[in-house]
C-alpha cells in the first residue's frame, strides 16, 4: 500500500505544496522502476516526471515529447509519478501527441484572444479531425487582419516559454473563480457538473481554463500553427442561443507537416463540391425551396441515374428485389419501431390529415418490415433481400446543414435483409463485401470499418434494453469480420438503438476523410412487428434484420465523388462523356452525324457548334472536364475518322468512328478508371 503522505502528494499536490516535498518522497521511497515500451527498466528517485525521464533518455526526445502516458493513462509531463509504473512517451506525431498539441494550440489561442480583446468572453475550445476552434462572445468582428493579429501574438507567448500547470478545484470553488472574470459561459458549464466532482483546470501565466487535459507542459513545445479561418456558431449549438465568433486553427510538429496539411486544405477548397458542385451545374440550392433539399440539376441527375443502375446490377446479381414505399406515414407506425422514442428529433413534425397524426419518412426500414410482412415465409424463402433507393426526410438543425454532406431530403441506397441466425455471417459478409467492390470502382484506396457498440449505461435510453442480444449480437459481427480479414476498430456507445453497425469511414484522393456508409443488425424491432417465418421443425421463428446502405445517400456520396475525383469523373460516370468540336461551319453536318451514331449507342455527347476557334472550345471542354474531345474537319469528313482529343492524355490521334465507338464503349461497359492517376493532383 501507497504511503499516505504519496497519495495526498500525487492526488492533491496543492495542499502540501509548503512541505519539503523531496523530502518525503526519499523519506518513503528512495527509488522507482519506470518500465519503458521496449520493457527496460530505469530507475529514478520518486516523484519524478514524465519529461525528466524523456531528458534522462536524450535531448531529442526531451524536446519532441509532448504528453506520457502512465500505466494506460494520458498523463502532462509535469505530473509527478510516485510509484513503479509503465510509461510511454509521445511526441507531436503521434495521434496522442497531436491531439494534445491541437489542445494546448486551443488553449494558447485563447489567451492571445483574452490578451488583445479583454472584454471578450471566452466559451468552448474542443479539437476537430487535423484541427481545433474556439468559441468567443464578443462583440467586434474577427477579420482576417485580427487573426493575423491573433496568431503573432500566440507566437509571442509560446516563445515565452510559459509552464502550463494543472489544478484541481471544487466544484464550487470553480464557480467562484470564474464569477470573479465574470466568464458566465464557463459558470453556465460548470453548474451542470455534479456538485461533488472535482474540476480540472490548467494555467499559464494569466489565463486560466476548464480542461480535463493532458496538455504540454509549456508552451515552448507549441511552434507550428496557423489560424485559418473563422464562422458563426450559436452557443451550444442551439438557434436560440446567441451567435458566437468562431476561430479555427491547425498545429502540427514540424514545420513540414504543417505546410503539407496547408497544401492539402488548399487542394480541398479547389475540389470543395459546393464549388465544383455549381461551376458543373450539378445539383442547386433555393431559398424557396428551403434549406438542405437539392435540387439536381440535369448534369447531377445523369450522375444519380449512374450510381442506381451501378446499385442496381450489383443488387440484381446478389439476389435483392426491388420494392417502393410512400413518402408519408401515420405516426403509429414509427411508436412501434421505437423511432418516435429515439429519432424523433431528427424527424420533421407531425402532420394533422382527418384526425390522425402522418409523418414525412426518415427512413424505410418500417415499410420494408411490412413488406416482408405482406405474406407468410418459409425458411426456405429466406434469406429476404429488399432493396429501395427510397426518399427520406430527416431534420438536421440550420447549423449543421453543409451543402450535400448534411441535407434534409436523401435518397437512399438502402436495403433490409432478413435471415436466420446460421444464415447471418454469410450475409454481412455478402455487404461488406459489396463494399469492397465498390471501394475499387470508385478507387478509393484507403478506408477503414468501425464496429459500433452500445454502452450498458444507456441500455434502456439510448439503446433497446436487452443485454444478452447486445453481447450475442455484438460477438456475431466481430466473428464475421474477423472471418472475413476486415481490419476493423471498435468504437463504443455509438450503435444504433436497435443493434451493433459498421460504419464505413473513407479518405478521398487528397487524403479528406468522410462517413460514408452503414451495415446494421436489428435484433429487436423485427420482433416488435412480429415478423416471423418458420423453420425447419414447424415451429415460428424471429428472422434477424440487416440494414445496409453501400453507397450511403446520393447526397453524400456524390459530394464525396465530387472531391474525390476533383470534378474529373471517370467515363462512365461523367454527365458529358464526349464533346464534338468542329473546326469551322463547314464541317456542322459531319459533326452532327457523328453525334447521332455515339448518342444511337447510348453515349452522352454534346456538340460545342459556336463559331469559336477551335482553341477556345478546346479550353472550354477541359473547364467542363468532359472527358473526350473529337475534333472533326475536312480530312475527318472525307476519312470517315474522328480525332481524338482526351482530357490529360492529349491528342491520341485519328480513329475511324466504329473504332473510337469500341474504345469508348468498353471503357463505359467496365466502368474503368482511366484517369485514376491524375485524381490526385488534377483539379484544373
Amino acid at each position: 500500500m501507497r504511503p499516505f503522505l504519496l497519495v495526498l502528494l500525487y492526488q492533491y499536490p496543492k495542499l502540501i505544496s509548503d512541505i519539503n516535498v523531496n523530502y518525503i518522497l526519499q523519506l518513503y521511497m528512495k527509488s522507482i522502476d519506470i518500465t519503458l515500451p521496449d520493457k527496460s527498466k530505469r530507475s529514478y528517485p520518486a516523484g519524478v516526471t514524465p519529461q525528466e525521464v524523456a531528458d534522462s533518455i536524450g535531448s531529442g526526445l526531451a524536446r519532441a515529447v509532448v504528453v506520457a502516458k502512465v500505466n494506460g493513462v494520458l498523463k502532462d509531463l509535469n505530473q509527478k509519478i510516485i510509484e513503479n509504473s509503465n510509461l510511454e512517451l509521445f511526441t507531436g506525431e503521434t495521434p496522442e501527441g497531436h491531439e494534445t498539441l491541437l489542445h494546448s494550440t486551443a488553449h494558447l489561442m485563447a489567451q492571445a484572444v483574452k490578451e488583445l480583446y479583454p472584454e471578450t468572453k471566452i466559451t468552448i475550445g474542443p479539437t476537430i479531425e487535423n484541427g481545433f476552434y474556439y468559441d468567443f462572445d464578443l462583440d467586434e468582428s474577427f477579420s482576417d487582419a485580427s487573426l493575423e493579429k491573433i496568431e503573432q501574438k500566440m507566437r509571442k507567448l509560446a516563445k515565452s516559454g510559459q509552464k502550463i500547470v494543472r489544478n484541481e478545484i471544487s466544484v464550487s470553488e470553480a464557480i467562484d473563480f470564474f464569477e470573479n472574470l465574470e466568464e458566465s459561459y464557463k459558470v453556465e458549464i460548470i453548474k451542470q457538473i455534479n456538485p461533488d466532482d472535482v474540476i480540472t483546470m490548467y494555467e499559464q501565466t494569466n489565463f486560466t481554463d476548464l480542461c480535463r487535459g493532458p496538455h504540454v507542459s509549456n508552451t515552448s513545445k507549441i511552434k507550428y500553427f496557423k489560424l485559418l479561418s473563422t464562422s458563426g456558431a450559436y452557443w451550444r449549438g442551439d438557434e436560440k442561443n446567441k451567435m458566437l465568433q468562431r476561430i479555427y486553427g491547425t498545429v502540427f510538429s514540424s514545420k513540414n507537416a504543417l505546410k503539407k496539411h496547408l497544401h492539402n486544405l488548399e487542394e480541398a477548397k479547389k475540389r470543395d463540391h459546393r464549388k465544383l458542385g455549381k461551376e458543373l451545374k450539378l445539383f442547386t440550392f433555393d431559398d424557396e425551396i428551403g434549406p438542405g433539399l437539392p435540387l439536381w440539376l440535369p448534369n447531377g441527375a445523369v450522375m444519380v441515374e449512374e450510381l442506381e443502375k451501378l446499385a442496381k446490377e450489383s443488387e440484381a446479381m446478389a439476389g435483392y428485389d426491388v420494392v417502393r414505399t410512400p413518402h408519408l406515414t401515420k405516426g403509429t407506425l414509427y411508436e412501434k419501431s421505437g423511432h418516435l422514442d429515439h429519432y424523433k428529433d431528427s424527424m420533421y413534425p407531425s402532420m394533422d390529415i382527418d384526425g390522425t397524426e402522418y409523418y414525412v419518412k426518415p427512413m424505410n426500414c418500417p415499410h420494408h418490415h411490412k413488406i416482408y410482412a405482406a405474406h407468410p415465409k418459409s425458411y426456405r424463402d429466406l434469406p429476404v433481400r429488399l432493396a429501395e433507393y427510397g426518399t427520406c426526410y430527416r431534420y438536421e438543425k440550420s447549423g449543421q446543414l453543409f451543402g450535400l454532406m448534411r441535407v434534409r431530403s436523401l435518397q437512399m441506397n438502402d436495403a433490409h435483409i432478413y435471415c436466420t441466425k446460421k444464415q447471418f455471417k454469410d450475409e454481412f459478409l455478402s455487404v461488406c463485401n459489396m463494399y469492397l467492390k465498390y471501394f475499387e470502382i470508385f478507387g478509393i484506396e484507403k478506408y477503414s470499418m468501425r464496429l459500433s457498440l452500445h454502452s450498458k449505461d444507456e441500455l434502456g435510453k439510448k439503446y433497446v434494453d436487452e443485454p444478452e442480444l447486445w453481447l450475442e449480437t455484438e460477438k456475431w459481427v466481430r466473428e464475421a469480420l474477423i472471418e472475413g480479414e476486415l481490419d476493423f476498430v471498435e468504437v463504443p456507445g455509438e450503435a444504433a438503438f436497435y443493434g451493433p453497425k459498421i460504419d464505413v469511414q473513407v479518405w478521398s484522393a487528397i487524403g479528406k476523410e468522410f462517413t460514408l456508409a452503414t451495415n446494421q443488425v436489428d435484433f429487436a424491432v423485427p420482433e416488435k412487428f412480429g415478423l416471423e417465418y418458420v423453420d425447419e421443425e414447424g415451429n415460428s421463428q424471429t428472422p434477424l434484420c440487416i440494414h445496409r446502405a453501400p453507397l450511403g445517400t446520393h447526397e453524400r456520396f456524390i459530394g464525396f465523388l465530387i472531391e474525390h475525383f476533383g470534378g474529373n469523373f471517370p467515363l462512365w460516370l461523367a454527365p458529358v462523356q464526349v464533346m464534338v468540336l468542329p473546326l469551322s461551319d463547314k464541317f456542322i453536318d459531319y459533326a452532327n452525324f457523328v453525334v447521332k451514331s455515339l448518342k444511337d449507342e447510348g453515349i452522352r455527347v454534346k456538340l460545342n457548334d459556336r463559331s469559336d476557334k477551335i482553341g477556345s472550345k478546346i479550353r472550354q471542354a477541359e473547364l467542363d472536364k468532359v472527358n473526350y474531345m473529337l475534333i472533326v474537319g475536312e480530312k475527318e469528313s472525307t476519312d470517315g475518322t474522328v480525332s481524338i482529343r482526351k482530357r490529360f492524355d492529349g491528342d491520341l490521334g485519328a480513329k475511324s468512328l466504329d473504332d473510337y465507338k469500341k474504345i469508348i464503349i468498353d471503357e463505359i461497359k467496365n466502368r474503368r478508371l482511366a484517369h485514376r492517376k491524375e485524381t490526385a493532383t488534377a483539379t484544373e
